[in-house]
């Protein structure tokens, strides 16, 4: 599959499971979504509250889905333009949808492709191999022959890749990042040595944030960025939490994230 699909609001294909239009931002932006299988959410939101992207610049969401992320931070960012990779053609065809539906046309485009392929072949990138100023990615939370893989192939194909793809990943990000751009990404805070070690000689100043969903409990996730070609070690930042105690709320900052579209800054946490 090598193709651009931007510029037109694609229907899902009849072989999609059912959909649903789901609010992110506080209603200010609307997504299309499967219903079952993989669905983006707190995560999407948080890695593209901490893009420190400014208007005019450029960002790459890397195994987009159906575009939340990348979208979130083009609501966020005026000015900010997008491309948004997905190997799957039934997401990234939402995505395309999600873009014209969120009048987002004129600065967001998708690309189908799988990011583990050379960059070479990969079509519609070549002009912006090195030229992103910033690089979004949320990749899969478990691999490959750990644990019970999914029987829905679209969540199976968000959920789950093969061991050690992280540096195909890492690879890809270096690849399309220019020099001095940032990468951040989110993951389970058990997957941080696999992380480190993807970075590892490609990007430096890396700066990790653990998540914890309640005050006293064990980081579950954490978000994870890094600057390409930098020298600087790694500094392991004060912890944040997402919920008051013994509640399903969100503390105030994370309140003033998920449903006001503000920005996480990852620089003087």
């Amino acid at each position: 599959m090598d193709k651009d699909v931007t510029g037109a609001q694609t229907a899902p294909s009849a072989a999609m499971p059912a959909t649903s239009d789901d609010l992110f931002l506080g209603g200010a932006l609307q997504m299309r979504q499967p219903k079952s299988g993989y669905r983006a959410g707190l995560d999407a939101v948080l890695l593209a509250a901490a893009c420190p992207a400014v208007p005019g610049e450029t960002c790459l969401d890397c195994g987009a889905g159906v575009g939340v992320a990348g979208l979130a931070a083009a609501r966020r960012i005026e000015g900010l333009e997008v491309t948004l990779i997905e190997k799957q053609a039934d997401l990234a065809a939402l995505a395309t949808f999600n873009i014209a539906a969120n009048d987002l046309l004129d600065r967001c485009r998708v690309v189908c492709d799988d990011l583990s392929r050379p960059l070479s072949l990969i079509g519609g990138m070549a002009a912006m191999v090195g030229r992103f100023d910033h690089v979004l990615a949320n990749p899969p939370y478990h691999s490959h022959g750990r644990g019970t893989r999914a029987t829905d192939p679209l969540k199976d194909g968000s959920h789950a890749m093969q061991t050690g793809a992280f540096e195909a990943w890492a690879r890809f990000a270096a690849g399309m990042a220019a020099n001095g751009a940032t990468f951040t990404l989110i993951q389970r805070a058990a997957a941080l040595p696999d992380v480190l070690k993807a970075l590892d000689r490609r990007f430096g100043r890396i700066r990790v944030l653990p998540l914890h969903a309640r005050d006293g409990e064990p980081a579950s996730r954490v978000l994870v960025q890094a600057i390409k070609g930098s020298r600087a070690g790694l500094e392991i930042l004060q912890g944040r939490v997402l919920h008051i105690s013994d509640s399903h709320a969100f503390t105030a900052e994370f309140d003033a994230i998920l449903r006001g579209g503000g920005g996480l800054d990852m620089v003087s946490a």
